[in-house]
């Protein structure tokens, strides 16, 4: 497999306990870019990358239109706008209509992903109350990419775990400390490419 250049993250209700698990994890330096959507309102603004940033020792920013995909770096949906990763390694934000009723929506994280990063991508489908991200976790794993799931029997809402497992079967699927381990040990950058 190609080196990890991106870990794309998504997750719904009890987002913020589950990501900040796996950002805490993170050691200094942690190369591949880090691309996070939570289902959140359109308003008021976002706190997360706030509440993020205390928990990671990465720099931890708001997406923006055209930003480029940094290593070393997380990048979370802002509200109200899909979040995409283009073929120029640039990220980008839409308006186009809500997928499963969300606006940011994993799926379109996912997919776009896939299609830009093919091998190089690993996507992570953690808790949540719907299906959005199955889909997008079975376009990385055709792209080649890796895939992991929260158990859910250990997820606080077990919907979305259990929407990608009936679509599609993940390299892994893990509690929140074995999905911790697994990001970690994307991180190749230091191994001679």
């Amino acid at each position: 497999m190609s080196a990890t250049r991106a870990v794309v993250l998504g997750a719904s209700a009890g987002a913020i306990d589950a990501i900040g698990a796996l950002l805490a994890a993170l050691p200094p330096g942690f190369g591949p870019s880090v691309v996070i959507v939570v289902h959140i309102p359109a308003h008021p603004a976002s706190l997360l990358p706030r509440i993020f940033a205390a928990r990671c020792a990465l720099p931890v920013l708001e997406a923006e239109d055209k930003q480029p995909l940094a290593p070393a770096s997380v990048y979370v949906a802002p509200p109200g706008y899909h979040l995409l990763i283009e073929r120029d390694g640039y990220l980008a934000l839409s308006r186009d209509a809500p997928v499963h009723f969300s606006r940011p929506s994993i799926d379109v994280l996912f997919e776009s992903a896939a299609d830009a990063l093919g091998d190089r991508v690993a996507g992570v489908l953690l808790t949540g109350a719907s299906a959005d991200g199955a889909a997008g976790l079975r376009a990385i794993a055709d792209a080649g990419g890796r895939t992991a799931v929260e158990d859910p029997d250990t997820a606080l809402v077990a919907t979305m775990p259990r929407a990608a497992l009936e679509i599609m079967q993940p390299d892994i699927v893990r509690d929140l400390a074995g999905l911790a381990v697994w990001v970690c040990a994307l991180d190749d950058s230091k191994e001679p490419r």
